[in-house]
């Protein structure tokens, strides 16, 4: 198989799947990564958002799969940091096989899961510290598994979740093939996963060549009547709104609501059904603006979205590139839109010199995005 066109080594069955979703060729990381998997390989890979890591890794261990003649055994687990992530990833392995696959998570009804897995689903995505608990209760047997996956590694051994994600490893075989991956690859993680292949691809500049960075100054206390001058005057087809803060994105909602403004929100209190609800929305295109913090959207990957808002600046680098990279996915273009006081702006500036990217300051006029007039 050659490395030009790794899609020549995957079932015709899967192709044709991928070209009903418009996938006719594969990505620079599917065509590094997916032979190397095929091999067995352990293997960290690094990629840029929006460069198709998730078909990078389902795609061999499904076409393995798909050849095991066996279908009550558990062969594939997958684990996410988030529910949002974890159901997008189950949902992009159910369009690419008939094989039973489980979303495991924790926040859901244990009970309703334990009768999922009596039906002996082959893939298991879901969140380290429900998938542990239900090993140790026996109700998930992992023996049997073949490969393990760790997507969004970096987010898995941060502080608060590295202990879910190391029991993990003290739960499954140790022979079995390890993958992981991310954006954005740190000493923690190359530490969690010591000995293994690692592939840092190299840069594609979608920051730089495919997405638009805009910078917008207002007051704190202007900010949120900014925003919905700034939905208004542009042509939004999908705009992702971006806080830190978990508690201001249900302030965000309720006054964007309040001003007729269509809009949903993923938020820590709201419950799974709400949360799915929201993103089912969004993804539609039933409504084009979901608000949500940096937890929740941590590797969505939804068609079409224009618009990254960026209501503050993240402490960390590595959400600036992981929220703006939610645009311009798939080889598209977008725009990154960050809506800051003074001290963010300066922020921004720092932020545009470490990365190498264009910020171009828009302002709002009479329902338009203007260019600043000069004194």
């Amino acid at each position: 198989m050659s490395n030009a066109n790794a899609f020549s080594g995957i079932s015709q069955e899967l192709i044709e799947k991928l070209s009903s979703d418009g996938i006719t060729a594969p990505t620079k990381v599917q065509n590094m990564i997916i032979p190397k998997i095929q091999k067995g390989e352990k293997i960290l890979f690094q990629s840029e958002t929006g460069t198709g890591k998730t078909l990078a890794y389902l795609l061999p261990l499904i076409d393995r799969l798909e050849k095991d003649e066996d279908r009550t055994k558990l062969r594939i687990l997958i684990i996410a940091p988030t529910f949002e992530l974890a159901s997008q990833i189950n949902m992009t392995a159910k369009k690419l096989t008939s094989r039973k696959t489980a979303l495991i998570i924790g926040g859901s009804p244990i009970k309703r899961q334990i009768e999922t897995l009596k039906e002996k689903p082959q893939i298991i995505t879901g969140t380290a510290a429900r998938i542990v608990e239900l090993a140790r209760l026996k109700k998930i047997k992992l023996n049997d598994l073949t490969a393990c996956v760790f997507d969004e590694i970096d987010r898995l051994v941060k502080k608060e979740s590295f202990k879910e994600t190391d029991e993990i490893l003290h739960v499954i075989p140790s022979e079995i093939q390890l993958i992981a991956c991310s954006a954005t690859i740190n000493k923690a993680a190359r530490l969690f996963l010591p000995g293994i292949t690692t592939e840092i691809l190299p840069e594609e500049d979608v920051l730089k060549k495919n997405i638009t960075h805009w910078a917008i100054y207002a007051e704190s206390r202007d900010k949120i009547d900014t925003l919905r001058k700034f939905l208004a005057a542009e042509k939004i087809e999908k705009a992702l709104v971006f806080t830190s803060r978990s508690d201001q994105v249900e302030n965000i909602y309720s006054k964007l609501r309040y001003k007729k403004v269509d809009c949903m929100a993923l938020y820590s209190k709201a419950d799974k059904t709400e949360r799915k609800m929201a993103i089912d929305r969004f993804r539609s295109g039933k409504s084009k603006i979901l608000i949500t913090s940096d937890l929740a959207a941590r590797g969505l990957d939804i068609a079409n979205i224009s618009h990254v808002v960026q209501m503050d600046l993240p402490s960390d680098i590595d959400f600036f590139i992981h929220r703006s990279g939610r645009t311009a996915r798939a080889g598209k273009s977008g725009i990154n839109v960050v809506i800051g006081d003074e001290y963010e702006m300066r922020q921004f500036a720092a932020i545009e010199k470490k990365l190498g990217i264009i910020v171009y300051p828009k302002e709002i006029h009479d329902g338009k995005i203007t260019e600043p007039v000069l004194d």
